[in-house]
């Protein structure tokens, strides 16, 4: 007995800090909803999954050729690619066209939603006609945009490998085809020599957006490699790995193409490259997203870095110069460096902008590796703690960053190994959920114990991929892991009710696209998968919540023509209670996933008269407009010029 007492005599230090451990998590353990509460949640939305129809005669593959020095991680190397887009390609007036970036096939592939109108044309592959290209090339998305304004929405391909290609919807074409589409050069050609001679960019997230305030839509192409052959088997060299876990900054330059021209069938840009600082430009960027956060009608960006750190980045440009300053939240002593934004070392794979708590201001939700006994950081919920835009334009033109991460509080921390997300209303209740992709490799053996070690090992070996651990095919690493739809519960916590919806599938999701597709109101998604089918999520949703929908263009001669898309054009809804909603016309914010041109708002049940409808947007010449409209619910077309007209 006396040798026992002794014992736990010595070691009633350590009992005491193990009851004391067990005592605050049970004090501090977040709340989560039960079955019951989260079915409840689920209650008023719906989705049906439908599939998407795909060309055939491809040749399909289940990894990529690499570099001879990516071969034992060419599962890592080929863990990118699964890109969607919605809009209205065929000027039908519904966002009923998908653009599919298929990795299985390395094709982008334009095809009709399922369902309604399905029939309309046959599914069919992007064609680069006339351009340079090779077999270690790769796309990696497709957005969709007016880029020559003429009225028909044309398509942006970015690609490992080269740069852009841009597919100009001809204007006499009978019909969405392959034919239909004329390819040209985002970035002229440096050089007259056969074969593709321009630089290898590795693009993972482009913009579409008018970032100098000159009224024409210009393009930000984010690269994550540093240029080289990446995708090249029979080359040894030339490529690297990222010099940080936490710090790379080491990555594939960033560039802007500023709009100067446009005609019938041509546009053309004048490449920037310095409009970014150096340590901004060389992250190794996966997510970038815009929206005017301050008022001024000059599009703010937030860009997710791999490896950390993000950046939120301050519109400073004029009319033909494009310019962005770094801006950077506020540490306090409670506050880890990684919460902070600008400030993290985490790992930004997706991004939107939204307003999460009704306050009239922009949040941001931003997708990092949060995987239990695995890479444990968080996402962040960046929570504007702004009083309205005028103090955020104050705080930035400062160098600060008004926004607080309160992922863990809001239940929006942990997720998984994430990577798009879009921030829409799909129950038409007012009240935004967050839909949100995650998964990495797809196999047999568990790759996470080498994965934590490669966390933590010394950055002076990262950059040499010889000092990778072995992720090839039948590796998984977070394979299993399921899409996420979030949803805001009436106490303020946010839970996932993926599973109650029959979302909760085991496959690697990449893409997610959002848009109404049939015109009834409800928003319906498409997401794209790994090396696996994509899938179109049409909304059932039986909520009787009432919308109102914009879509905004700008004016045109031709009234047969769905119009030029005014990206960048803010809208403040006031519903009769005197809440506010805002919006935005989006040019391509998130990963791989591109939600459609429309801007949507839920109105709840009980709202069915007018609603009161603030815009502001700047015309062709760059000129800033404002103007507030009555507007009923439903769907409206508006023309934006020096007025808004209603069609």
């Amino acid at each position: 007995m006396a040798r026992t007492a002794g014992w736990i005599r010595r070691q009633l230090p350590g009992i005491v800090a193990l009851a004391l451990l067990a005592v605050a998590f049970v004090i501090v353990k977040l709340p989560s909803a039960s079955p019951a509460e989260r079915q409840e949640m689920a209650s008023t939305y719906g989705f049906k999954p439908m599939n998407i129809a795909l060309p055939g005669g491809f040749k399909n593959q289940t990894i990529r050729r690499v570099n001879q020095d990516y071969t034992h991680i060419d599962a890592w190397i080929s863990s990118v690619g699964a890109g969607i887009s919605m809009n209205d390609l065929d000027g039908d007036g519904l966002s009923n066209d998908l653009c599919v970036t298929d990795p299985r096939i390395d094709q982008v592939v334009v095809t009709p939603t399922p369902g309604l109108k399905a029939d309309r044309y046959a599914p069919f592959a992007l064609v680069p006609s006339g351009l340079p290209m090779n077999d270690v090339m790769a796309p990696m998305g497709c957005v969709p945009a007016d880029l020559n304004e003429d009225g028909r929405m044309d398509l942006l391909v970015y690609l490992w490998g080269r740069t852009p290609i841009i597919y100009l919807a001809k204007a006499d074409a009978d019909g969405l085809s392959a034919a239909a589409y004329q390819a040209i050069e985002a970035v002229p050609p440096r050089s007259s020599t056969p074969g593709y001679t321009g630089p290898q960019w590795n693009t993972n997230a482009v913009v579409v957006d008018d970032f100098d305030g000159d009224g024409h839509d210009d393009v930000y192409v984010g690269n994550y490699f540093p240029h080289g052959p990446v995708l090249d088997d029979k080359l040894s060299g030339g490529v690297a790995m990222n010099h940080s876990m936490s710090h790379g900054i080491n990555g594939g330059e960033d560039y802007f193409l500023r709009w100067t021209a446009s005609g019938p069938a041509s546009v053309s840009f004048q490449e920037i490259g310095d409009a970014l600082p150096l340590n901004v430009s060389k992250g190794w960027v996966l997510a970038a997203a815009a929206t005017d956060v301050d008022g001024d009608m000059l599009p703010e960006m937030y860009l997710g870095h791999d490896f950390g750190p993000d950046r939120m980045l301050r519109n400073s440009s004029s009319p033909g110069q494009i310019r962005f300053t770094v801006v950077e939240g506020t540490r306090t002593p409670l506050v880890p460096k990684s919460k902070v934004v600008g400030l993290d070392s985490f790992k930004g794979m997706g991004v939107d902008f939204g307003d999460l708590n009704g306050d009239g201001l922009y949040d941001m939700f931003v997708s990092n590796i949060t995987t239990t006994f695995g890479i444990q950081e968080s996402n962040f919920a960046f929570m504007s703690d702004a009083k309205d835009k005028s103090q955020v334009r104050a705080d930035l033109s400062q160098g600060h960053a008004p926004w607080k991460d309160l992922s863990a509080p809001l239940g929006l921390a942990w997720s998984g190994w994430g990577w798009d997300l879009k921030i829409a209303d799909f129950n038409n209740s007012g009240q935004p959920a967050i839909a949100q992709s995650t998964g990495f490799v797809k196999g047999e053996v568990n790759r996470w114990p080498l994965l934590q070690e490669l966390a933590t090992a010394n950055d002076q070996v990262l950059q040499h991929p010889v000092w990778w651990p072995n992720v090839r095919a039948g590796d998984d690493v977070g394979g299993s892991q399921t899409f996420m739809f979030y949803v805001k519960g009436a106490d303020g916590y946010w839970s996932n009710v993926a599973g109650e919806l029959g979302m909760s599938i085991p496959v690697p999701t990449r893409g997610v696209a959002t848009g109404d597709a049939d015109g009834d109101g409800r928003l319906d998604m498409a997401v794209a998968r790994q090396w696996d089918e994509p899938v179109f999520y049409q909304n059932t949703s039986t909520s009787e919540g009432g919308f109102l929908g914009l879509r905004l263009t700008h004016e045109r001669a031709d009234a047969s023509l769905s119009g030029s898309p005014v990206v960048g054009a803010q809208v403040t809804l006031t519903m009769p209670d005197g809440r506010k909603q805002i919006s935005r016309v989006d040019g391509g914010s998130g990963h791989s996933g591109k939600r459609s041109s429309e801007v949507h708002f839920g109105l709840g049940e009980n709202v069915t008269g007018p609603v009161q409808v603030n815009l502001c947007w700047r015309d062709r010449s760059g000129e800033i407009h404002e103007q507030n409209l009555q507007l009923s619910p439903g769907w409206h077309d508006i023309q934006l010029g020096a007025q808004a007209t209603e069609r």
